[in-house]
């Protein structure tokens, strides 16, 4: 087997596959979204011609320098909290928002998005744990939230994202993860028919097989891939 960050890929997706036949899932319905904040462009190209396909960026200004020192090919998701004075920024650079909390924000994601000549996917950031130190909206209030943000012309919501609490074992993640899902189940009806909420963003480096066997679509895992984080730079 491959080492380093070759063969850290090789070993997470082992760990999908794995994951995704103990719940009777197609590991194609998984996809891994390499965390590269304060991670070198070097780095970068590493895991990108190890196989990773899709990065995830927290950070508007570290994310547009390395986007245009990267291969085009590459899908970029913009993971960190946004504020809606970088919806321009964003709605440019990325091909997935997964941090939408507001209705301020859609609106703000949507002009810019048309101004972009684009339509662009976001995810709804749902603050299941109910932590007042957590972004994202009350789970009460996200069916009202993505009604609205439906009548946006140039944002779609693919579906939903949350950050559990930080807490000593993968396990006691599951009840969070189950949490969002059912959420998402429970919405299915109540949404215009143009809605589909295939997307669920959760799981990181130390719990992501908890939240596959949970439905996440979308792993986001820095950690694991490219070891403990340097000081930011690039």
């Amino acid at each position: 087997m491959a080492e380093g960050i070759s063969g850290n890929i090789e070993k997470i997706q082992q760990r999908i596959e794995a994951a995704c036949s103990r719940c009777g899932r197609d590991p194609a319905a998984v996809r891994l979204v390499a965390v590269t904040k304060t991670v070198s462009v070097d780095k970068i190209r590493e895991a990108l011609a190890a196989g990773v396909t899709v990065c995830g960026e927290n950070y508007m200004q570290e994310a547009r320098a390395k986007i245009g020192m990267l291969p085009a090919a590459a899908s970029w998701h913009f993971i960190g909290h946004l504020q809606s004075n970088k919806a321009r920024q964003a709605a440019e650079l990325f091909d997935l928002i997964h941090s939408v909390d507001s209705l301020h924000l859609a609106h703000a994601l949507d002009k810019a998005a048309a101004a972009a000549g684009k339509l662009l996917r976001v995810l709804v950031q749902v603050n299941i744990s109910g932590e007042q130190s957590k972004h994202g909206i009350d789970p009460r209030e996200t069916v009202r939230l993505v009604r609205e943000m439906s009548e946006c012309s140039h944002v779609r919501v693919a579906g939903l994202m949350t950050i559990p609490p930080l807490l000593p074992s993968p396990e006691e993640s599951r009840p969070y993860y189950a949490a969002l899902r059912r959420l998402r189940d429970d919405m299915a009806g109540l949404l215009p028919g143009s809605v589909s909420l295939s997307e669920l963003s959760m799981g990181m480096s130390a719990d992501f097989e908890v939240a596959i066997e949970e439905g996440a679509t979308l792993v986001r895992v820095g950690t694991a891939i490219f070891g403990t984080r340097p000081r930011p730079g690039i």
